[in-house]
């Protein structure tokens, strides 16, 4: 809705006016804080001259994003913000990622999941430690799922491979389900060792990717205590500059997969 109102050329004082809502609400419905009512979608569109078939689809969205999702009941395991992801998430049609020392949610085991959880500064007690299990076993089951339309592209620092977490016991069943993501589902890549200095040292993200195409990708970057969205196209463009250079410097997904093999093998 920001984008539509940018494009339009209109001022938000304006687009309020004429919808009949406070400023206030337009700008939380431009942040994604505000669930809106579908018939103010409706006089915003209008307002922003779309068309009658595009109208109606914002208004459909609208009236889809007053319905809870199925992770709304663990909103209290769930890292603030991150609700509005796992929302995207279910939208995407791709998912391309770069993870630095820790496995993706998408592909660790529960047990991985556990040690990942018990190494926090703020633990959780046992009870939301499987709780945040099960909103990640759900979603990887949507993921995965074998009429689903999710692509999924993923780099893994080989760091990420050789830490120990949860124990070489954890990791080799780690590694193991890794692998067999990598030939079914999952293009996987590992950046080695050897690729040297490259360009998102400092921090993993994730670029979504949806089906219809007024809907722009959004790049995430997931930090300590939440995260944060980024939907210009500039900026989006630039992690996926970053995403293309990794994917240039990372193994292919054979020698990714003889890798992850091999790191295995070798922790007794």
């Amino acid at each position: 809705m920001r984008q539509l109102r940018s494009r339009s050329g209109k001022a938000p004082k304006e687009a309020a006016q004429y919808a009949g809502i406070a400023l206030a609400t337009l700008y939380r419905i431009e942040n994604a804080s505000h669930a809106p009512k579908p018939a103010d979608i409706i006089a915003l569109c209008r307002f922003y001259g779309l068309g009658e078939h595009e109208t109606d689809a914002m208004a459909l969205l609208a009236r889809q994003g007053r319905q809870r999702g199925w992770w709304h009941k663990y909103g209290d395991v769930l890292k603030p913000g991150f609700d509005v992801y796992v929302g995207l998430e279910e939208e995407a049609s791709t998912i391309k990622s770069y993870h630095q020392e820790i496995i993706g949610g998408l592909m660790q085991t529960p047990d991985y999941t556990r040690a990942v959880l018990r190494a926090d500064l703020d633990v959780q007690d046992e009870d939301e430690i499987e709780r945040t299990i099960a909103v990640r076993a759900e979603r990887q089951r949507r993921a995965f799922a074998e009429d689903g339309h999710l692509e999924i592209w993923a780099i893994v620092q080989e760091a990420a491979l050789r830490l120990q977490v949860g124990g070489p016991a954890v990791m080799r069943a780690q590694l193991e389900h890794l692998h067999e993501l990598s030939r079914r589902q999952v293009f996987l890549q590992v950046l080695p060792f050897s690729a040297g200095a490259h360009p998102s040292m400092s921090t993993g993200f994730y670029i979504l990717g949806f089906p219809h195409p007024s809907d722009t990708d959004v790049a995430y970057i997931e930090h300590k205590t939440g995260g944060l969205y980024l939907e210009q196209v500039d900026e989006v463009s630039t992690y996926a500059r970053v995403l293309d250079q990794l994917k240039a410097r990372a193994l292919g997904p054979d020698e990714s997969r003889a890798l992850i093999k091999d790191v295995r093998n070798e922790m007794r």
